[in-house]
Order: C-alpha cells, then structure tokens, then sequence
C-alpha cells in the first residue's frame, strides 16, 4: 500500500490493495499507521457491499449501532443496525419528499461534527462507502482538528486545557430548527447530554487535538450563551481553509477518517431529484474521555 499526501496534508490517498478481500495483520497495521500519521484515508475503487464493508471495519475495533437506526422503527429501517443509512432513499429504496422527518434530520450532517460524540464512548474511525453519487455537489469535507490547537495562542491553550464540554444529538438538531419532539418519546434518553474534555491526547502519537462538534451545547460551569459563543469562535478558527479538505466522490470510494482528530461535514447537492447513496461503518472508540456526571 502506497499513501501520497493530499494538501493540506492530513489527508492521504492510499493505493495499491483490495479492501474487500481478508487482509493480513500487516496490511491492517499498515492502515492504522498512515491513520496515526494522517487523520483521513481515502480509497478508491472498493466495490463494497454491506457485508464485505462490515468484515473489513471489523478489523480496526467493533462497530457501533447506527444512532439512526437505533432511533427508528424497525420495520423503517433500510439497513442492517450497523449500518448508518447516509442517504436520500427510504426502506422501499424510493426518495424520501422534501417533508420527511428523517431527511431534514440528516440535514445535520451538514454542521461541522465528529461522528458519535453524543456517545459517553466517543467513535474511533469512520468507513464511508459511496455507492450511488449526484452528478453534481454532495462532497464531505474534513478539517484537521491537530493542526487547529498547534495554532492556537498560549492562553487559549492553557484555558481550554482542562475544559469539559457536553454533547447531544438534540443540540446539533436545534440549530436547523428540528426540534427534540420529532425523535418521538420512546427516544427522548438517547438526547441526554455526555460529557467530553475540549483538548483530547492521540493514544498512540501523544499529539493533542480539539474535540469540536455540532453537538456542543454547553461547557460545564459556563452560562450557555457564553459557552455556545466560545465553541463558534473555536469552530470558525479550526474550520479555516488551510485546516479543510473537501472530497469529491467517485462511485466505490472508500475514505476513513478518525473522528478523534478531525470535523466533518457533508455539502448539499443540487438536484434533490438525484439518487446520493452512502454506507457508512462507525468504529467504536475504548475509553471515555471524561467522567459522566448528570449533565446540567
């Protein structure tokens, strides 16, 4: 496997092995150590199906249960519970009307986020596997969440060195106007705030990071305007254009990314009459990353 460095540089296009078939121990060490240099790996040509793209995430941890197919009902459910469904399509494979619930939740993908922070146990990777793209638009971009705190100042660096924030799913939802009602009443728990520290240590490389996400609502001892001020002024700086990268989707791409490290976010594609059909495989992470107190 070859990785050549894509700008900004937290990104590699790796090359030169087949995903869909075992791999050896070596080619899943090799993969984890160009995730541990880079943040974001990006694949192409790997005609994955569910299950093959199910074996191979398995390589690198257990799989998480898909949130949104933990909160809906199963007989609305297109894909297996491992599977996050990022698509346009519902269970009969038809395109869902402007007016489902589902697809203006999924408009919340477009807010800069890292994939199940709203989880006590954050994510570790993120496998995207495109299946069917619009002719135009729909993109995900990424920023590098480690070279975001290099550049802070020294003061802002000591004051967020211990800061713990709380996430849900229910606060990234707020900002398009969706609100926590439309999760239904049997969901409402799955909403409860976690806590997360701001500044998080890579295990293996000791490189310190911000652990941003749409799913911020507050920091814990702040008034919550204050704090939600604070996390948009952190945003904006570590989502500057020499921290991004924006991928343009080829049918049977693979990209992974470590949702310790980085934010993403996905762009709006201009005919929603087009078909953008995505699988994505979540990795679960080993730790929390701070205690979990009853959120305020």
């Amino acid at each position: 496997m070859d990785i050549t460095p894509l700008n900004p540089g937290f990104v590699g296009d790796a090359t030169g092995i087949d995903l869909t078939r075992s791999l050896t121990e070596q080619q899943v060490a090799a993969i984890e150590a160009g995730m541990d240099r880079f943040a974001v790996l990006v694949f192409h040509g790997q005609p994955f199906d569910d299950e093959t793209q199910m074996a191979f995430s398995r390589n690198f941890g257990p799989l998480e249960v898909s949130s949104g197919a933990e909160m809906a009902k199963p007989e609305d459910r297109r894909l297996k519970l491992e599977m996050a469904d990022i698509s346009n399509l519902d269970r009969d494979n038809r395109l869902r009307p402007p007016d489902d619930k589902t697809r203006l939740g999924s408009l919340g993908n477009r807010l800069w986020h890292s994939d199940a922070s709203f989880r006590a146990v954050p994510a570790k990777y993120s496998l995207l596997s495109a299946r069917i793209i619009p002719g135009s638009g729909g993109n995900t971009e990424f920023a590098d969440m480690r070279a975001a705190y290099d550049t802070l100042d020294r003061a802002t660096k000591a004051q967020i060195e211990d800061m713990i924030t709380e996430h849900s799913t229910a606060y990234s939802r707020e900002v398009i106007g969706f609100p926590k009602e439309n999760y239904g009443a049997h969901n409402q728990d799955k909403l409860r705030p976690v806590r997360h520290r701001l500044v998080r240590t890579h295990p293996v490389t000791g490189r310190k990071s911000l652990y941003l996400s749409a799913h911020i609502g507050t920091i814990v001892g702040w008034p919550v305007p204050e704090a939600r001020a604070f996390i948009r002024d952190l945003t904006e700086h570590a989502t500057q254009p020499q921290f991004t990268h924006a991928h343009q989707w080829r049918v049977h791409d693979l990209v992974i990314w470590d949702n310790r490290t980085t934010l993403h976010r996905a762009r709006r594609y201009k005919d929603l009459h087009e078909i953008r059909d995505l699988h994505r495989t979540t990795v679960r992470g080993d730790a929390q990353t701070a205690p979990q107190q009853e959120a305020a």
